[in-house]
Parts: C-alpha cells; sequence; structure tokens
C-alpha cells in the first residue's frame, strides 16, 4: 500500500476532485444548503471522506454510500435521491484502489478528467422565491376583500374616482365620495 506523504496528498486530491466534480454536493454549496460556511464543509467532507478510507478495511459500495449520504444530510440537510451516490461511491472506490495499488499516474489522470469535468459543469441556482423578488424600499400593494362572504361571484372593482376639478381661481376642489 502506498503510504508516502506526497501519494496520499494524491489520494485526497482524487477524494476532493470526485466530490468537487459531482452535482450535488455542488448544487448544495451554491444554494447555500450548508449555510454560510457551505464551501468550507464541502472542503471538510473531502478530508472526512478521506480519513474513512483510511480508518476502514474493504470499504464496499454501500458502506461509502452510506456514509457519504449521512454527510449530506448533516451537513446541507440535503437527502440525495438522484441516483448519483452509487457513482460517486464507485468513484471514490476507483480512486481509492489506484492509490493503494501505487498507480499514481493513473490516479492524476483520473484526477485531471475529473478536474475537467468540474469546469464545464453549468452552474445550477435554484429560481429565486416570491419573497426574494419583494424589496423593503417599496411601498406593497395589499388586496382586501370584505369580511361577507361571497359564493362563487366576485363584485366588480369600483369605478375610478372623478378627476378632480378646477376652480376659476386654481383651487382643487376635493369632493366626498357617493
Amino acid at each position: 500500500m502506498a503510504a508516502s506523504a506526497t501519494s496520499r496528498e494524491l489520494f485526497t486530491e482524487g477524494v476532493r476532485a470526485v466530490l468537487h466534480s459531482w452535482p450535488g454536493l455542488q448544487i448544495a454549496v451554491d444554494n447555500g444548503f450548508g449555510g454560510v460556511y457551505g464551501q468550507q464543509k464541502a472542503d471538510w467532507m473531502v478530508e472526512v471522506v478521506q480519513q474513512y478510507f483510511h480508518d476502514n478495511d474493504d470499504l464496499q459500495q454501500f458502506e461509502v454510500e452510506d456514509f457519504i449520504a449521512q454527510l449530506m444530510d448533516q451537513e446541507f440537510d440535503t437527502v440525495v435521491d438522484d441516483g448519483s451516490l452509487p457513482q460517486v461511491s464507485v468513484s471514490l472506490l476507483q480512486v481509492f484502489s489506484q492509490w493503494q495499488q501505487g498507480a499514481l499516474q493513473q490516479l492524476q489522470d483520473t484526477i485531471d478528467t475529473l478536474s475537467q469535468r468540474k469546469s464545464q459543469r453549468p452552474k445550477v441556482a435554484a429560481p429565486p422565491t416570491p419573497s426574494d423578488d419583494d424589496s423593503e424600499d417599496e411601498p406593497q400593494a395589499m388586496e382586501c376583500e370584505s369580511s361577507s362572504p361571497s359564493v362563487g361571484r366576485t363584485n366588480p372593482p369600483p369605478p375610478p374616482p372623478p378627476p378632480p376639478q378646477d376652480e376659476e381661481d386654481g383651487w382643487t376642489v376635493v369632493r366626498k365620495k357617493k
């Protein structure tokens, strides 16, 4: 097993490449599911996942999936159900296998491929909610309904008030509504 510090750093870079090219994690980070420290949580997740591989022998795909799903739920309040967890787990197991076997050039090629995939990924953001469009500085119109019950019909809007009439001396007369 490759145990040098340089090769371990390469494995960490492999885990980073897999996780940072994963759209599920990037959507969670981009949309603030992890709070204001979402990017730091994603970086921390790289360290935790690589340590998980070092601390456990003969990991199975379902174990890696469960571990990553638990991290996403705890840190990003996100349940990943898009079918990407098995793909991410297989990629992580592949990177770990390459590192374990000492196939460092192959591992570097995998990292390069994943990094290119990350740079080609379009940024996805959640559509703004209606509360995002409102500004506190702008006056807002409110609709009010009468408290009398109306069954299946709506009252027509009242006619607009007549334009103010100017008197001969330049004064505007305001009249009471009828």
